[in-house]
C-alpha cells in the first residue's frame, strides 16, 4: 500500500522503500487519466501537468543515481531542463510510467550494490544550487533527498490532478488497489 512506506530493519531496504512509496504516490495521481489529461496543466500560473511531473521526477532521480554511480550524461542546457517538465505531444503516459519503472529498477540495482550507505558521493562543481563548501554527500543523504524531492512533486501532482477531475489521493489509491467502498471512503470512479 503506497499510503505507508514498508517497515524494514535493513537500512538499504528502508530507504529504498521510502523512495518507492513516494514514487507510488506520484504514480497514483495519473491513475485513470488519458494522455490528454496527463498533459493538462492546472488552472494556475504554472504550466505543470501530472505527466510533466512524472517525467521530471524520473529524470531527476536518474540524474541523482548517475551522480551516485559517478556517471556523466551530456547536459542539454536550459531547453532540456524545461522539456524535462513537459509531457511532449509524442509521449504517452505509458511511456513516462515506463521510464519511471526503468529508473526505479536502476536506482535499486545501484543502491543494493553499495555496501556502505555512508559512501561519499562527490558534489558536482559549478551547479548553482549545490554547495561550494562541501566535497561530498553520502548515498544515504542522496536517498533522503530523493524522498523529499519525489514527495514535493507528488504534492504538486495531487493539486494538478484534483484540478482536472476532483480526484484526491486516497480515493485514487482505493480505486487502484481495489479497496471496497466504506461509509467514509469511496474509491474514485471516472466521471461519466
Amino acid at each position: 500500500m503506497p499510503g505507508q512506506a514498508p517497515f524494514h530493519t535493513d537500512e538499504h531496504e528502508l530507504l529504498l522503500g521510502y523512495v518507492a512509496q513516494q514514487r507510488a504516490v506520484l504514480r497514483l495521481t495519473s491513475y485513470g487519466l488519458t494522455d490528454a489529461q496527463a498533459r493538462t496543466a492546472a488552472a494556475s500560473p504554472s504550466p505543470l501537468s501530472v505527466g510533466g511531473l512524472i517525467k521530471h521526477v524520473a529524470l531527476t532521480e536518474q540524474s541523482w543515481i548517475d551522480t551516485v554511480a559517478q556517471r556523466q550524461r551530456p547536459s542539454g542546457g536550459p531547453d532540456e531542463y524545461v522539456e524535462g517538465f513537459t509531457m511532449g505531444a509524442d509521449e504517452t503516459l505509458g511511456d513516462l510510467l515506463g521510464l519511471c519503472d526503468a529508473v526505479a529498477a536502476e536506482t535499486e540495482r545501484v543502491v543494493r550494490g553499495i555496501a556502505d550507505l555512508g559512501q561519499p558521493v562527490p558534489v558536482p562543481r559549478g551547479v548553482p544550487w549545490f554547495p561550494d563548501d562541501l566535497d561530498a554527500w553520502s548515498v544515504r543523504w542522496v536517498l533522503m533527498h530523493l524522498v523529499s524531492e519525489i514527495a514535493r512533486h507528488a504534492g504538486h501532482a495531487d493539486i494538478v490532478r484534483e484540478a482536472i477531475d476532483g480526484a484526491t489521493a486516497f480515493p485514487l489509491m482505493a480505486a487502484a488497489e481495489g479497496w471496497p467502498a466504506t461509509p467514509w471512503l469511496q474509491p474514485w470512479e471516472p466521471v461519466s
